[in-house]
């Protein structure tokens, strides 16, 4: 048997994250189903303490996810989910998400990642492939190539 995965990335705000990164990839933040919520308070499995409000939206505090357009709501999509964590990240991740372009002018993309809060760290080289290291808004690494 095969399994699908998601990946999972650590955020002091998740909801901010999950935004950029949809931005960034062009995909899209997976609607809340605002009657599941309703019912998940009603029957006790939720409080109203675990919820925030982000763009007028009641959400889950703990996490928001993305995916592509047309896999919204398709078991097995593709997806990353972006969870809360107490504390700010402070060494190099040990995992981080490649940026494949597809065409597109790297240099614009940096160009445009930089204005939207992406830091660039580093321009790296595998014979003629060649890739540019940044962060995003929150200091995770990944590529760009």
């Amino acid at each position: 048997m095969t399994y699908s995965i998601q990946i999972v990335i650590d955020s002091e705000d998740p909801h901010t994250q999950a935004g950029w990164w949809a931005e960034t990839l062009d995909w899209r933040v997976e609607p809340t189903d605002q009657d599941f919520i309703d019912k998940m308070l009603a029957e006790g499995y939720a409080q109203q303490s675990d919820l925030i409000e982000h763009n007028g939206i009641r959400v889950w505090s703990t996490g928001e996810a993305i995916c592509r357009p047309d896999e919204d709501g398709k078991t097995g999509r593709q997806r990353v989910l972006f969870v809360k964590v107490p504390e700010p990240k402070t060494v190099k991740n040990r995992t981080h998400l490649d940026i494949r372009l597809d065409g597109d002018d790297k240099d614009a993309v940096r160009a445009a990642l930089e204005k939207r809060g992406a830091r660039f760290l580093y321009q790296g080289n595998e014979g003629p492939h060649i890739w540019y290291t940044m962060t995003d808004p929150e200091g995770n690494e990944f590529c760009v190539s």
